[in-house]
């Protein structure tokens, strides 16, 4: 069984699922509120006139000046969401990529068809595919209430809509494969979750404290995942490109951590 094999079989076992179409559901209808009572209004009344210096002020008072570094207001507001929403939905989505087969004991008749590095690997392309369909679908339905709402804004959304499409691929990467390591060390999907929050929260807590007693260390700003987004959201077009290569070691450290993990893991 091929890494492809066990990557489209990942995807199929979410459409196959009660756990899997729950969790579609629960996204589509989370999705549609916000797509109809906080992005479409919001970029109705950032865009009239009688508010047009409203978006400088957002951006001076609260920080959000990421408003003034994109030309379609509709873009800029999915950016400004989805850049802290999605990451959240990937820790809930990507969480049972090994844990509940490893509980079940079926990970043991898997490894007879592949190595366990078959399996790893495969189910983290498996739901990172997942992820990068969740991006595209969002998007679309943003680019779509464009094209209803105001039309001649659309080429300008369409223009800008692969930068965000970019980052947002590169963003999740990390948190997919923070999934797939704690997904080897919890019993559960929801044990899996758990443990990455928490040990989210601890590591933030111990670099605190470290920082607070010997005092600023640069480098223990990068250290946890999405530690890039405050800086990422303050930056436009191309440029938040930048911060690119932060998620992409922190992907790189988790896989190589959960690859020795499922190694040494007792099925």
């Amino acid at each position: 069984m091929s890494i492809v094999t066990i990557a489209f079989n990942e995807i199929a076992r979410l459409f196959m699922s009660k756990r899997g179409w729950f969790s579609i559901f629960a996204f589509a209808l989370i999705w549609f509120i916000v797509l109809a009572y906080v992005i479409s209004p919001a970029a109705s009344y950032l865009s009239s006139p009688d508010t047009g210096g409203l978006i400088g002020l957002l951006a001076e008072r609260i920080g959000f000046s990421t408003l003034r570094q994109w030309e379609s207001i509709e873009i800029a507001l999915y950016w400004l969401f989805t850049v802290f929403q999605l990451p959240f939905f990937t820790m809930v989505t990507a969480a049972d990529q090994i844990a509940s087969d490893r509980t079940r004991g079926t990970l043991r008749f898997l490894v007879l068809r592949a190595s366990r590095t078959q399996i790893f690997f495969g189910r983290f392309i498996g739901q990172y595919i997942i992820q990068l369909l969740l991006i595209l679908v969002t998007l679309g339905s943003v680019l779509i209430l464009v094209a209803i709402k105001s039309p001649d804004s659309l080429p300008i959304a369409l223009h800008e809509a692969p930068i965000v499409v970019t980052n947002l691929a590169i963003i999740l990467l990390p948190y997919v494969a923070l999934m797939s390591l704690v997904s080897i060390l919890a019993s559960s999907a929801k044990q899996a979750t758990l443990f990455a929050i928490v040990g989210w929260i601890i590591l933030w807590l111990l670099i605190g404290y470290v920082q607070s007693k010997f005092g600023p260390i640069p480098l223990l700003d990068w250290v946890l995942p999405g530690s890039q987004l405050t800086s990422l959201i303050k930056l436009g077009g191309w440029d938040t490109l930048s911060l690119a290569p932060i998620p992409l070691i922190h992907t790189a450290v988790l896989l190589i951590l959960g690859w020795v993990a499922i190694q040494r893991c007792d099925l």
